[in-house]
């Protein structure tokens, strides 16, 4: 390229930068933080807390029947040997059945009560956990003798970048 055309070049760039920039009428700049408070919100997450509380239990006693059995057996044999006819019948039976109310208490007298263990049993519960986390910050800052309040994502520190905008006034 030769040195007038790279001239003319260069004239029609530098005469299209005022173009450029009067497109974008807006620009960058700094104010001065003020004040920064975090907008703290609680958050309720609820959870299962659980324990073992171990807790006693009789267990059942054992009792025989076999007492029961005999005395019936015995009871029947010794009520068919009174009376006679319907009246030996009916001896039978109730013979029958003392005898086996006898037997048991004679068989199991000495049965004690179960013995008394422990049990594991599991206890839960849903308690409130609380959770505080930062969703924003409320940031006054100074740009220019004036005072600007703003919500922010993050903590933007001792300064703020800003975009300035620059309109004209029509009357």
């Amino acid at each position: 390229m030769t040195m007038p055309a790279k001239l003319i070049a260069s004239l029609l760039c530098l005469g299209a930068l005022p173009l450029a920039q009067a497109q974008r009428p807006d620009f960058e700049d700094f104010g001065r933080v003020l004040r920064v408070q975090p907008r703290i919100e609680q958050v309720n997450r609820p959870r299962q807390e659980c324990r073992t509380e171990y807790v006693q239990v009789q267990q059942p006693s054992q009792r025989s029947a076999g007492g029961s059995i005999v005395g019936g057996i015995v009871g029947a044999l010794a009520g068919s040997q009174i009376g006679g006819g319907n009246g030996r019948t009916a001896a039978a039976a109730a013979g029958a059945i003392a005898g086996a109310v006898i037997g048991d208490r004679v068989d199991n007298q000495n049965v004690q009560p179960g013995a008394v263990t422990e049990q594991a049993v599991k206890q839960c519960r849903m308690v409130d956990s609380i959770e505080e986390r930062t969703n924003g910050y409320d940031v006054s800052y100074d740009y220019r003798g004036r005072t600007y309040n703003i919500v922010m994502p993050y903590d933007p520190g001792q300064r703020v970048r800003l975009r300035v905008q620059v309109d004209p006034i029509l009357n």
